[in-house]
């Protein structure tokens, strides 16, 4: 994958002059892309939505009806999570975490294409087979282990997959290994990947995490402004 050709933007900027983020707090791609985005320190309107409820204004400016979108102030639309983050990336001080250009490796981006292709295509067919006729949820979570098991493999040597701290990489996938714990937690926890459990947990518990999934009210036309992140 290579650098989008989304163009850089000011964003030392007014209040009302920031871009607007159309959000689901618990959508692993719109998690990433608020956690690069603060990373960044890129202040947003965040427009919390409810996916059953998508508001008008969202679909105008992102017919596909998925989020994360991020409407800058210039009117250009971003709405692929991906796209965000290197947006992010790419406007944020070179000491930042996810510089985009210490994490844009072919390494890096072959982990994140197979998690956002093969692994989720297991994930959602694990969490939600309800949902897929003849999905076998065991089968697909063991095939969903197997990717798992390249990421243990790089954390036998470093702490996270983008090296000695957490980085790019590591911010695009794990909102999606996370899905993967919840369906059953206890076999999660003990499962034979235990640097994938501990990169995990440390994932989770991180300042980041929890300012990144600070609760909003679903967003209306009436509602008042609301800026993420909420307290600058």
């Amino acid at each position: 994958m290579g650098q989008t050709e989304i163009s850089r933007s000011d964003i030392s900027m007014s209040e009302t002059e920031l871009p607007i983020l159309y959000s689901f707090r618990r959508c692993p791609y719109a998690m990433r892309a608020r956690m690069a985005l603060l990373c960044a320190g890129i202040r947003v309107k965040l427009r919390e939505v409810r996916l059953k409820e998508k508001p008008l204004e969202m679909l105008e400016i992102s017919p596909k009806g998925s989020v994360p979108v991020l409407q800058l102030p210039d009117g250009q639309v971003i709405d692929e999570s991906l796209e965000i983050m290197i947006f992010a990336a790419d406007t944020c001080d070179s000491q930042n975490e996810l510089d985009v250009h210490r994490c844009f490796s072919e390494d890096h981006f072959n982990l994140i294409r197979d998690n956002d292709s093969m692994f989720v295509h297991h994930l959602n067919r694990y969490k939600y087979a309800s949902w897929h006729d003849g999905a076998d949820p065991m089968e697909h979570r063991d095939s969903a282990q197997m990717y798992l098991q390249g990421l243990e493999n790089i954390l036998m040597s470093q702490p996270y997959l983008a090296g000695d701290r957490m980085g790019f990489v590591d911010v695009a996938i794990a909102p999606f290994v996370r899905q993967f714990s919840m369906p059953e937690p206890k076999w999660f926890v003990e499962m034979p990947q235990q640097r994938v459990v501990a990169w995990l947990n440390d994932f989770v518990t991180s300042e980041l995490f929890a300012t990144a999934m600070v609760k909003y009210d679903q967003w209306t036309p009436d509602s008042p402004v609301e800026y993420f992140p909420k307290d600058q």
